[in-house]
């Protein structure tokens, strides 16, 4: 079996992380390159022509992505910039190396006015600067490589990085109580769960290219997400609901966001575990990396 050299971008974040992580498990199989935005600037079509010419990847996962929601609202020139610009130089230069892409995107290209889960086919129509930069990223990769993946995921946390799960675990050690808003409704995704999913696409060799949605599985609003986290760990802090209106951001988020996964399940056999279940698979690798630290 001939080993895959697969090129992350964007690895230092969540999900190229825990690619990373999964793969370098499996050196046998897979040979990572792993590049953050000091090694390669998507932004800069010569540099990203150069550097795919010189290490010749099988695979690219495009994981780097402008993901300050609320900042990108006043920050929109370089919101764009990465997220449209950056995606369509990987992809237009991918597809010159006959090159197969996977690009990373989001539920935010949804306006969230869908009661039901929202499938590849449904209507894309982004209600903020993020989403917008997102969809139209995805539009750019579909134009320019013909092989790609376009996956599509919500809620994404890890313990790598910045996240909800990380920012709520730290507030919730120092206060006695959190105000979590519950009418935003959609799925925590586990970015080790969602690694598993892109490597079961490279190990496939499949050509079913297209979009793909994928989240754990299961529904919670932000309020539910908070409070099993806080109680799977045990902290003690009083977790109170509250409606969006009182928790004003310079972005509007999507208030329902919950994605159908049936495609990426029947194209690929893939298993996704329940969103429960992954969060206390996560707590549990905090804690064991914790006792090794200390």
């Amino acid at each position: 079996m001939s080993i895959k050299k697969i090129l992350i971008t964007g690895a230092s974040g969540q999900l190229g992380s825990a690619i990373s992580m999964l793969c370098s498990q499996q050196r046998d199989r897979f040979e990572i390159i792993n590049t953050a935005h000091t090694d390669l600037d998507i932004t800069d079509f010569l540099k990203v022509q150069l550097y795919l010419g010189d290490h010749a990847p099988d695979y690219i996962v495009n994981c780097a992505a402008y993901t300050a929601v609320d900042k990108a609202e006043s920050d929109q020139k370089r919101a764009f910039e990465i997220n449209k610009d950056g995606a369509r130089n990987v992809a237009k230069v991918s597809a010159a190396l006959k090159i197969p892409i996977i690009h990373i995107s989001t539920d935010f290209v949804f306006d969230g006015s869908s009661s039901t889960p929202l499938s590849e086919e449904d209507l894309c129509r982004p209600i903020n600067v993020y989403g917008q930069s997102k969809y139209e990223g995805e539009k750019a990769v579909q134009a320019e490589n013909t092989k790609h993946f376009i996956i599509r995921t919500s809620w994404l946390y890890s313990n790598f990085g910045s996240n909800f799960l990380k920012s709520i675990s730290k507030l919730a050690k120092e206060k006695s109580s959190l105000n979590i808003v519950f009418d935003q409704i959609g799925t925590p995704t586990f970015a080790n769960d969602l690694a598993e999913a892109i490597v079961k696409i490279i190990d496939s060799n499949a050509s079913d290219y297209g979009i793909y949605h994928y989240s754990n599985e299961g529904v919670a609003s932000w309020y539910d997400f908070a409070k099993e986290l806080i109680e799977l760990q045990g902290i003690q802090c009083d977790v109170r609901p509250i409606l969006t209106s009182q928790y004003p951001t310079p972005a509007k988020r999507p208030s329902y966001s919950v994605l159908n996964k049936a495609k990426i399940k029947s194209t690929f056999g893939i298993d996704i575990p329940y969103w429960k279940e992954s969060l206390r698979k996560c707590i549990k690798e905090q804690s064991f990396s914790a006792s090794i630290n200390q």
